[in-house]
């Protein structure tokens, strides 16, 4: 078989070295669904966390914590906090651990929550670019009703910007009033 008949029938020809003509090479075989098989991408290897190393920040500079319940994820994710928003995420936790004694902690959807043994998950914060979003799950039942409202009926948020005066003195009755209602069980 010379290259035109090869060629005609769509057969790829490989010549030999000294210039013949060999036979022809068949067409790799499509797959059942009529395409050729993806060769397998090469992917480089994830690099190792080391201990000690800072976390990623998600989009608006939001610390990505592994899911986990206690203190210490909730520091890690205080910790990694950008700029003004690692102070503010101190006071808020210190606000709250002192309003709320034995309060439970916990990291979930890169977020810290507050809850009560037996009643679930009363408040959680969450860092945007440019403020702290504080979210009350129970908040529509504070008094008086915190500002920030939700597509959640029950839930109200307080926005936090850096410049803004933070009232503890109303925000820490609005944690004492939120952890004394039923909370969220996800």
């Amino acid at each position: 078989m010379n290259t035109k008949d090869a060629t005609a029938n769509n057969k790829h020809v490989r010549p030999l070295p000294d210039g013949r003509d060999s036979e022809p090479v068949s067409e790799p075989r499509a797959s059942a669904s009529g395409f050729k098989a993806a060769k397998p991408r090469k992917t480089a290897p994830r690099p190792q966390t080391r201990k000690g190393a800072k976390p990623a920040l998600l989009a608006g500079g939001n610390p990505q914590i592994a899911k986990a319940d206690g203190d210490a994820p909730v520091q890690a994710y205080i910790a990694a906090m950008p700029g003004w928003k690692s102070e503010l995420g101190r006071r808020l936790d210190a606000l709250i651990t002192h309003t709320v004694p034995g309060v439970r902690k916990a990291v979930k959807w890169n977020s810290p929550f507050y809850g009560v043994d037996g009643q679930g998950w009363f408040l959680n914060f969450h860092t945007f670019t440019n403020y702290v979003k504080v979210a009350f799950f129970r908040g529509s039942s504070l008094r008086p009703v915190p500002p920030g409202e939700s597509k959640h009926k029950e839930v109200r948020y307080l926005d936090i910007h850096e410049q803004d005066q933070l009232d503890e003195s109303l925000l820490a009755e609005w944690i004492r009033q939120a952890a004394s209602l039923p909370g969220w069980i996800p």
